[in-house]
């Protein structure tokens, strides 16, 4: 057994203060932040992972993603555009060991990591068979949105999936519930 963990979108502009900001999103970064530095300095109580990956939302010219008057739903203000600094990563995550990034949306709307890929080309699902892992950890931002979907496709490609519920942060109580709900029906483990 070979554990990931991916740490979802945890960008600028998904905090407080950016153009899509979650409640709670800077404190879900700085969480994520201890977990990544205790990993890092292999402190005894920090998870063993083999990979700390993430994701990115790394839109270009997403299409009618992006809405003057969106609904929220399927459509959304400007975010994450590429060359701002809503795109990038939260200083809170520092230090940022992640052995690779995965951009997702740049020309269309995409909500799950599996959607991505590296600078240099490589899918995650690719990637995470080529270096044999078995298992993922998924956190980030947000739990009813890139994290839900990211967590389904994880199942859906055959990989033991856990999300980490505590370095989560959902946008909406009823939708964070029904993602919830989802995620657990399709055998994810919500901890």
């Amino acid at each position: 057994m070979k554990r990931a963990l991916i740490v979802v979108d945890v960008q600028n502009d998904f905090c407080e203060g950016g153009s899509l900001a979650v409640a709670g999103g800077a404190e879900v970064a700085f969480r994520i932040g201890e977990l990544l530095h205790n990993w890092t300095v292999q402190a005894p109580k920090a998870p063993e992972y083999a990979v700390a990956l993430a994701t990115r939302d790394h839109h270009v010219d997403p299409g009618p993603h992006f809405s003057a008057e969106p609904d929220y739903v399927d459509t959304w203000p400007a975010h994450c555009v590429v060359g701002t600094d809503g795109a990038a990563f939260h200083p809170n995550l520092d230090p940022q060991p992640f052995d690779a990034v995965f951009l997702q949306g740049e020309r269309a709307a995409a909500y799950s990591g599996f959607e991505g890929r590296t600078s240099e080309g490589h899918a995650l699902v690719d990637w995470l068979r080529r270096n044999e892992i078995t298992d993922v950890d998924v956190c980030g931002l947000t739990t009813d949105h890139c994290v839900r979907a990211s967590a389904l496709d994880a199942v859906r490609h055959g990989f033991n999936t856990r999300v980490l519920m505590d370095l989560c942060a959902g946008v909406l109580p009823k939708t964070t519930d029904e993602a919830i709900e989802e995620m657990r029906s399709a055998g994810v483990k919500l901890t």
